[in-house]
């Protein structure tokens, strides 16, 4: 072994090791300086060493600019989710339904608390991050290992022994509240949109297509489920302390009781100890700590009998209002946002409420300089609950709804049956037009998934982009960074085009046109075939097509009403879009599940999901979400969810495999 390889390992080795000591212990024992210095080293000789590349390098961790796609992946074990109490009461019950159902055995509780951010699964095989799965719906995650490998304090390389060969641990990815505050700040100040909190920053930042934009936001991580077939011990408690000592960070917030009364100790301090982590909570969660108790215990349709959420009540704090600013949503939708003097509120400083709508303000009776109440609804969105009227100021003036909107100046207006103004310049209205875009680059409209609302947001300030129709103009030369970003850019171009194939019917969705849902998109898509006769129907052709009713045909007519629209829509087919129907797409080729109503679930290895609704209603079935009486059967892949099953099972409803169901349509 040469020397310079020798020391590539000796450097990776400590920096691991360092990491550790400062971002899971807390406890660092070499500066920034020095730290930085072994850092810039190992880099060099790695770039000197290609050779001798490893993705679990601590140089890894400073993420890549380059876009990158997430692939979905399933869990091998699903990733349910708790049932939540909200009283002492509650928690009361739960227990004594535990001790229920293990006659009378004596148990044990682990009390731990409940982070609040985007709950992971971390796969470790020989003692090495091998993926990192976002919940996803339970069934089947994002695979975001690249990004996760970014977060300091998940270890690439365990530094402990005695794991098992293969396992999986769980937890949650978080924003600190530190974090949180200077990213909006900065935000703020580049005129950007705001996250609501830290669990949506830290979602949205750990989905972000660009690891590098993830390694500086500095996600933190705790983790608090361990999984495998050869687990070290029998209880969970002490399970997760065979982790900590294999190097991961667990919550010091954690306590094994033996009584109803010891938890009831527990949340109590929790509530207002919380306020000092340095990280969101919204709860405690109890878990019966034997595994084999636990097995005994099982599963609801939804959640384990063994664990539930304990949620903490909302904090409340009194502020003064100093104004109210009004902001515009995607669908043109007007919200009030009240702006305060800061106050401390469950864990981070508040200056800003919703307001909801003008319904809500008169409810309130709102002053400018009103003490008003503010709390978190479910610790997470702050809200204003109540005023202080005895301390009113004495020239205090009632807060009146905008009549014009803040973005545009086009008068506002309010439909019918709706508590919101909406502006009706969806057209001309600058968040409205971004909004239109990030809904036309979404994977279920033209899916052009190498596109984000921050790059959209980019683009627009750029004017590059104006309207749907501009995205098929961009060229790699406007986008490139001076020739540092061809690649991406390139790709970018490269999805764009590749969104002219997406068919007729998300096109439909695609436009935007609200009330205009996927459902009624492809029902209007296939009853009018192409987008000439779907722009000239009236209402009473709009209105006999199923699931179409008067407000669907108003706005549809609304919208290729305008001048604009219908200027966009050209454009979209002169540059290549699928502006009429594939015959083979929505022609039926049988009649073999006529009238049937059929649900999907679960992971194919023949077709996509999406491909098999399409073969139910090509043969004349009706695809469904939920099993009832009226199904007809339960098409079921591997890792479908078990509600699905149990309901299925409980009602009689046939559950059959894709072999099965090829077979049945005769294609097998």
């Amino acid at each position: 072994m040469t020397d310079e390889k020798q020391r590539i390992l000796q450097l990776r080795e400590e920096l691991h090791f360092h990491n550790y000591q400062y971002y899971v212990l807390n406890q660092p024992s070499i500066g920034d300086c020095q730290f930085d210095e072994m850092m810039r080293e190992l880099q060099d000789l790695e770039t000197k060493h290609p050779e001798l590349a490893d993705g679990n390098s601590p140089t890894q961790r400073v993420g890549s600019d380059l876009n990158q796609e997430f692939q979905q992946v399933a869990h091998r074990y699903p990733m349910l989710s708790l049932s939540n109490t909200y009283s002492e009461q509650e928690v009361e019950n739960w227990y004594d339904s535990v001790k229920k159902g293990l006659n009378g055995e004596d148990f044990e509780v682990c009390c731990e608390m409940k982070y609040d951010g985007l709950s992971i699964s971390l796969i470790y095989e020989n003692g090495k991050l091998a993926k990192g799965i976002t919940r996803g719906d339970g069934v089947r995650g994002d695979d975001v290992t690249a990004n996760v490998k970014t977060i300091r304090s998940i270890p690439l390389q365990l530094p402990g022994e005695g794991y098992p060969q293969t396992f999986e641990i769980r937890g949650e990815i978080v924003m600190p509240w530190k974090v949180f505050e200077k990213l909006n700040a900065d935000r703020e100040a580049a005129e950007e949109p705001l996250f609501a909190n830290p669990r949506n920053a830290a979602s949205g930042t750990l989905k972000s297509q660009r690891s590098e934009l993830v390694a500086s936001r500095r996600l933190d991580a705790y983790l608090y489920y361990l999984l495998g077939e050869k687990l070290p011990e029998k209880g969970h408690y002490e399970n997760l302390m065979e982790a900590k000592r294999w190097g991961f960070k667990i919550s010091e917030g954690m306590k094994k009781v033996d009584t109803l009364q010891e938890i009831f100790d527990f949340l109590n301090y929790w509530d207002t100890e919380r306020k000092n982590l340095p990280v969101a909570t919204d709860g405690i969660v109890l878990k019966v700590n034997s595994l084999s108790q636990q097995e005994k215990l099982g599963y609801t349709a939804k959640s384990p009998r063994w664990a539930i959420a304990y949620k903490f009540k909302a904090e409340q704090a009194c502020t003064r209002l100093m104004e109210v600013v009004y902001q515009v949503g995607r669908t043109g939708a007007v919200t009030p946002v009240a702006n305060m003097e800061p106050v401390q509120l469950a864990g981070t400083t508040v200056k800003r409420a919703t307001l909801n709508n003008e319904d809500f303000i008169r409810s309130l009776d709102l002053h400018i300089g009103d003490w008003v109440k503010v709390e978190k609804g479910g610790e997470i969105i702050p809200k204003i609950v109540g005023v202080e009227v005895g301390k009113r100021p004495a020239m205090a003036q009632p807060v009146r709804f905008i009549t014009h909107c803040p973005e545009c100046g086009t008068p506002l207006v309010r439909y019918e049956g709706e508590a919101a103004f909406y502006c009706p310049n969806d057209a001309g209205c600058p968040p409205q037009i971004k909004g239109k875009i990030i809904h036309f680059i979404s994977r279920k409209a033209m899916n052009i998934d190498s596109l984000g609302s921050e790059t959209i947001d980019d683009y627009f300030r750029q004017r590059l982009i104006r309207n749907i129709a501009d995205l098929y103009h961009i060229r790699v030369e406007q986008i490139n960074g001076n020739g540092s970003r061809e690649k991406s850019a390139r790709k970018i171009v490269n999805s764009i085009e590749k969104s002219k194939e997406v068919p007729f019917e998300r096109v439909v969705f695609a436009l935007g046109i609200r009330f205009v849902g996927e459902t009624s998109a492809r029902l209007l898509a296939r009853h009018f075939k192409d987008i000439d006769a779907l722009k000239s129907a009236s209402l009473e052709d709009l209105q006999e097509v199923e699931g179409v009713g008067e407000t669907i045909a108003r706005s549809v007519k609304d919208y290729f009403g305008n001048p604009v629209n219908e200027e966009i829509v050209e454009r979209l087919r002169n540059c290549g879009l699928q502006m009429n129907i594939q015959e083979e797409v929505g022609r039926e080729i049988s009649d073999a599940l006529n009238g049937m109503n059929i649900v999907i679930s679960g992971v194919f290895t023949q077709h996509s999901r999406d491909e098999y609704k399409a073969l139910i209603e090509r043969h004349g079935g009706k695809n469904t979400s939920s099993i009832s009486g009226k199904t007809a059967f339960l098409l079921a892949g591997e890792n479908m969810g078990s509600s699905k099953l149990q309901k299925a099972e409980k009602l009689g409803v046939p559950v059959i495999d894709e072999e099965e169901f090829l077979k049945k349509i005769g294609e097998k």
